[in-house]
């Protein structure tokens, strides 16, 4: 029932496409029924980033399987989608006849620096969580590095995300091997010592 009421909070209250819906999801995932930490959050927000379709549905999907398999994404993604489709179903005519009204233009208007505060605030995070990872300088030579990718060269993002994922990958072995060698090495001197 919570990954209804979860999905359901997030479908109701996501406005403005996928970007503006997974602050949401996060909060629900990971701060208010605790079913991940925020490192995970952030490796399948990269994920389900490099698929193609909705991100909010495969996040929502991906939750729902993960708590009750296959049928517990089914009922999550509707959980997600069906307030917005039976309201987007309902309310059709009506936006086309206030769509001109300026009212509902300054609430638009309103709801688009919230929306970049909220996403700015998450990138935040996770950029804090990779410098404490990588780094300073890492950390913002590989921000530039993603710049560059994304603004200068002009390459999609899913193959970003995905190159990223193959260093995150990469950096993560190499870490752990050299970590397990210097433990064997202070053992190996505890022991001989």
């Amino acid at each position: 029932m919570d990954l209804v009421w979860a999905m359901g909070r997030t479908g109701i209250l996501g406005f403005g496409g996928g970007p503006s819906v997974i602050p949401l999801i996060r909060y629900e995932a990971v701060t208010r029924y605790r079913w991940m930490e925020d490192d995970e959050f952030g490796e399948i927000l990269a994920l389900a980033n490099a698929l193609p379709g909705p991100i909010a549905t495969k996040i929502a999907a991906y939750l729902g399987y993960r708590q009750k398999g296959v049928s517990g994404a089914i009922i999550s993604v509707l959980a997600h989608i069906m307030p917005s489709a039976v309201a987007m179903i309902a309310l059709l005519s009506a936006a086309q006849l206030l769509s001109a009204s300026p009212i509902v233009q300054g609430m638009i208007a309103a709801v688009t620096p919230v929306i970049a505060v909220m996403l700015g605030v998450m990138a935040y995070e996770f950029a804090e969580r990779a410098v404490k990872g990588l780094g300073k300088p890492v950390g913002f030579a590989l921000f530039l590095v993603c710049f560059a990718l994304l603004q200068i060269i002009d390459i999609h993002p899913a193959f970003v995300v995905i190159a990223f994922l193959g260093y995150g990958a990469f950096h993560f072995k190499t870490t752990a091997w050299f970590n397990k060698k210097k433990t064997r090495k202070e053992d190996y001197t505890t022991w001989s010592g």
